[in-house]
């Protein structure tokens, strides 16, 4: 009898997904032999836009586990933010991710590592079944988001954004600005994201003894500006802060506290380190 990850590494590939996904990397690739300064700094500063402000800011943080709240306009900045990450609507970005936390690596987590890593990392998207917009699909995960409009909007044409994003880089830097600002940034935030799923639950430490094997990984929360303080997140799920000690840096937390001190954010939650205020790390074990 097969077991789990076999058949996972087994189902058919999503064809439309797999070569949309295939030609933006080729993108990305055309993007490294036509470098310039100036198209790297539009790429950065993009990622920082769509990757912090929109996935771990407003799509995770806000959206997901409601870890502070915010004024309507700013939500929604905050989540066409995150649609210019490319990672689907916010309703089932945020409904995948609620399942994740409540199955966990087990039977009905979407992304389980321990289906493979390549399944966690991005098997289950090429593998998968593309609900990138797909509102009625995560109704009851999301009741929240979902009687919400712009939301269902939003979720729907989640990839419009993109289009005048596109023509303001070609206006701005030609095809040397569209490469960099969106296909090599978007490919980057995808396997940046991804990693949070499976490098992070697979390689780093464990400060405290949750029920997964979700570890601290200092290069992804890095690569997703502190979503890969990974451990501490599944911890304190609703905290807005993922970096807790002082060394743990967590620049998404950094700016939430920002708006917290403009007016902009309430009721902001916080995580904490265990009573005796000490790491009780433990390295990874790769099995």
């Amino acid at each position: 009898m097969q077991n789990e990850a076999t058949i996972h590494h087994h189902n058919p590939l999503n064809w439309p997904m797999t070569l949309f996904m295939a030609l933006f990397h080729v993108g990305a690739i055309a993007a490294l032999f036509d470098f310039s300064w100036a198209a790297l700094g539009v790429a950065v500063f993009l990622w920082w836009f769509a990757g912090s402000l929109g996935i771990g800011i407003g799509y995770h943080r806000l959206l997901t586990h409601r870890g502070f709240k915010t004024p309507k306009l700013v939500e929604y900045f905050l989540t066409v933010c995150g649609a210019l990450a490319l990672q689907g609507g916010s309703i089932p970005w945020c409904a995948n991710h609620r399942i994740h936390h409540a199955n966990t690596e087990r039977e009905g987590d979407p992304h389980s590592p321990r289906h493979g890593f390549w399944w966690s990392h991005m098997g289950w998207i090429t593998n998968g079944v593309s609900d990138h917009n797909q509102i009625q699909l995560h109704a009851r995960t999301v009741p929240d988001l979902y009687k919400d409009r712009f939301h269902q909007w939003i979720s729907r044409w989640n990839y419009l954004p993109q289009f005048p994003l596109a023509a303001l880089l070609y206006w701005l830097g030609g095809w040397q600005f569209v490469l960099w600002g969106v296909c090599l940034r978007v490919v980057f935030s995808w396997h940046a994201t991804c990693f949070v799923n499976s490098a992070a639950h697979v390689w780093g430490n464990r400060r405290f003894n949750t029920a997964d094997d979700s570890r601290n990984n200092w290069w992804v929360a890095l690569m997703t500006f502190g979503e890969g303080w990974h451990n501490n997140h599944h911890a304190h799920p609703a905290a807005a802060r993922h970096g807790l000690a002082w060394y743990e840096l967590d620049f998404n937390w950094c700016a939430i506290w920002l708006l917290e001190k403009l007016g902009l954010a309430e009721k902001v939650r916080r995580g904490s380190l265990p009573n005796n205020n000490v790491a009780t790390e433990q390295p990874a074990i790769i099995e």
